[in-house]
């Protein structure tokens, strides 16, 4: 359904988002600081973060904060110190969306790089599985908190690791869900499932595809802002796929 975000949709939420420094991560990370949150931007190069936090600052939004974090080669103490620092600064969290993600290479199974598809898993699964669990707490704090993952479905020859671990992300999201279903339960678990989006992932996937003729992140942001925000607040365990809204 159409939907159009009220300007303070996210005012004084604090709200985590991985892979923040590109893509849909750094799409949404402004268009949540634009609704009013204060986003903790989350991903690998800190000087993408920065320019997002630039931008940020630069069209009046809530100061941001900047976690950078590698997501190949983090431990799952990294994970608990993440935690412990927004704690100690914000003292919850308000949403958390899980978006960061790695192609990887195309091959086939008999075939595909031993050390590329650990990588793959690391970023793609197990970094997810890391990251949710240190701040289940922290979203717990909150009245009411929302994870949002970023999902793929790619389960045909040759997608390899990337589309191993996008399908048991999608199997994380929904368990997740449903162990989270309960009337005091103040944490909201959903997804979305976007189409072709001009992001650097989709098109070192699709070489030959026309960047002219791909959706920008920005054009999808309303479904992130409505999972992510109140107007939501009796969704749970949904996938929005936008494959319909983008043709």
């Amino acid at each position: 359904m159409p939907y159009t975000a009220k300007k303070d949709l996210l005012k004084d939420k604090i709200i985590l988002v991985t892979g923040a420094g590109d893509g849909i991560g750094k799409a949404a990370s402004k268009s949540y600081a634009a609704h009013g949150a204060t986003v903790i931007l989350c991903g690998k190069k800190q000087a993408s973060l920065d320019s997002v936090y630039d931008e940020i600052e630069a069209a009046g939004g809530p100061r941001p904060a900047v976690l950078a974090i590698d997501f190949e080669t983090a431990v799952p103490q990294d994970y608990e110190n993440l935690a412990e620092l927004i704690d100690a600064e914000f003292g919850r969290l308000d949403g958390l969306l899980v978006n960061a993600g790695w192609l990887g290479h195309s091959a086939a199974i008999s075939q595909y790089d031993i050390e590329n598809w650990f990588k793959v898993m690391q970023i793609n699964l197990n970094a997810p599985f890391l990251i949710t669990r240190a701040l289940l707490p922290l979203l717990n704090k909150s009245q009411a908190s929302s994870i949002v993952f970023t999902l793929d479905e790619k389960d045909s020859a040759y997608w390899g690791a990337y589309g191993v671990s996008k399908s048991g992300l999608t199997s994380f999201m929904k368990i997740l869900a449903d162990e989270l279903e309960s009337d005091n339960n103040p944490i909201r678990v959903n997804a979305i499932k976007p189409d072709k989006v001009r992001t650097k992932l989709y098109l070192r996937a699709y070489p030959g595809e026309d960047p002219n003729s791909l959706i920008r992140a920005d054009d999808i942001m309303e479904q992130y802002l409505y999972l992510m925000g109140a107007d939501s607040s009796d969704c749970h365990g949904s996938i929005i796929s936008l494959s319909s809204i983008s043709s």
